[in-house]
């Protein structure tokens, strides 16, 4: 079975979120498992120096986009066993972002047409591309209707991920002219109108043979109109091809037994180290090193989708318990803003760290009693996988990938990973907090067990990988 995996970004040579963990860790499961999956990618000048040095040019030709006659450079590297490809135009990818240029319709439209220009060249063909948001989503639309009479492109199974709705990828409909030179013959309801413009992201749902998204409980919320970002009618139009499958954790990255970013190690039948962990933090952020008292991690952007209005409207009163909160990220200047003023109010107890720094988060998840997440959407979710893996405890709300990863603690039971609440509003959020203070101060066998449990669930990307492999097999024989 041969895969190509086309996506917008992946670790360790860009990254801007989860897709970039995804496109990374999935790939080299599933050459584990015994598939032969390439990766493409764009060749952004962001890539590290380290990584430039290895690439090899494989070819470079020219192809027709629109009007324009437009060159390709296809460079290559072998990482962990797998082969990754990266389409080379500085004049699309020499930027100073990834995403966010203004002519972002016209890059990952030469991307997408370029991806499929290259397998001849390349002399491999794939029985799968798997597209993944919107950057690829004009692969599987390209495919049936510019490339359909190429008898060796014409078997390729079409899979699409979705790994956040929100992000569509929507241009005039000349761009159908102008960058993918094809008439508009694909400008219809079923296909990529929307409203009176074009979605690339809505074509990739009409013209894929199978639809995933990273988690089963969002493939469910994306077909109503809260979740659906006014494309609830497509998939359910669609759904008959749409499925979800929870993304894992890179275990390789993640392991509190070896990890080289936190200081001390530790496992779920020795919790010394996290303990020692918990100090490090403290004294890195200005706090005063005490194991009398919950600490509260956060990693994450601060926006609205995550929550954070819900925490900056508590947190007042939240900080007069006996408690305290490291944060760190950056975001929407209100809340960067809102915090700092809060870590001035109560220094001893919050510490507002407003930066990126992959050591620091580390040691959040490793040092953390709790791991607070009130997202109002999460497709699925990282942070609350990781942070179990380190015997942290989440508080989540119960959406998306949170609900299908969290198991709420029970009282009765004792049964549990963490603490989740349902209806997402501050005072549900309160009373979820103030139910995990209960029992880290008041019931420490209870909190063992959920340490313990947490640490214990299987969150590595072998089962997901399984997943994807036995879609792609009933694909191809169908």
């Amino acid at each position: 079975m041969k895969v190509l995996f086309a996506s917008g970004e992946a670790a360790p040579f860009f990254k801007t979120g989860g897709l970039g963990d995804v496109a990374y860790a999935l790939p080299k499961e599933m050459v584990k498992q015994g598939i032969d999956v390439r990766v493409v990618l764009p060749n952004y000048s962001q890539m590290p120096e380290k990584f430039k040095k290895q690439l090899t040019e494989i070819s470079h030709f020219r192809f027709q986009l629109g009007p324009k006659n437009v060159y390709c450079g296809i460079q290559t590297l072998t990482l962990e066993g797998v082969i990754y490809y990266f389409i080379d135009n500085l004049s699309y990818f020499d930027r100073a972002s990834l995403y966010g240029e203004w002519d972002d319709g016209e890059r990952f439209g030469y991307f997408s047409t370029a991806i499929i220009e290259m397998l001849e060249v390349i002399d491999w063909i794939p029985d799968i591309i798997h597209s993944n948001d919107w950057h690829t989503a004009m692969v599987p639309v390209l495919l049936v209707d510019r490339y359909h009479w190429k008898e060796r492109l014409s078997h390729i199974r079409k899979v699409l991920t979705i790994h956040n709705l929100r992000f569509q990828g929507v241009f005039e409909p000349r761009i159908l002219s102008d960058v993918f030179g094809t008439g508009y013959n694909t400008y219809t309801e079923d296909g990529l109108k929307y409203y009176d413009r074009v979605n690339f992201l809505k074509g990739a749902i009409n013209f894929s043979d199978r639809i995933t998204t990273v988690s089963p409980t969002y493939a469910d919320e994306i077909t109503t109109p809260e979740f659906g970002e006014q494309l609830d009618s497509v998939l359910r139009y669609n759904s008959w091809k749409l499925s979800g499958i929870i993304n894992g954790i890179d275990y390789d990255l993640n392991n509190p037994s070896d990890d080289p970013m936190i200081p001390y190690h530790f496992d779920e039948k020795d919790l010394k180290g996290k303990a020692l962990n918990k100090a490090e933090l403290q004294a890195q952020a200005g706090l005063p090193v005490r194991d009398d008292v919950p600490l509260i991690g956060i990693v994450s952007r601060l926006t609205d989708q995550k929550g954070f209005h819900l925490i900056e409207e508590i947190l007042d009163g939240l900080l007069q318990q006996e408690l305290q909160i490291v944060l760190l990220g950056t975001g929407d200047p209100h809340f960067e803003q809102s915090f700092n003023y809060f870590a001035s109010k109560y220094p001893d107890k919050m510490s507002s760290l407003i930066t990126f720094d992959i050591k620091l988060a580390q040691l959040i998840y490793a040092g953390s009693d709790l791991f607070l997440m009130p997202s109002a959407f999460e497709p699925c979710g990282l942070s609350q996988m990781m942070s179990m893996r380190y015997g942290t405890l989440p508080i989540v709300h119960e959406t998306g990938g949170l609900k299908d990863t969290v198991e709420p603690f029970n009282v009765y039971t004792g049964t549990g990973t963490g603490f989740s609440f349902n209806g997402f509003s501050a005072h549900n959020l309160w009373h979820t907090i103030e139910l995990a203070l209960d029992v880290y101060n008041n019931n420490p066998l209870a909190w063992e067990r959920l340490v313990e449990q947490a640490m214990s669930r299987d969150f590595s990307w072998e089962k997901p990988a399984k997943s994807y492999i036995d879609l792609y097999t009933t694909l191809i024989k169908e």
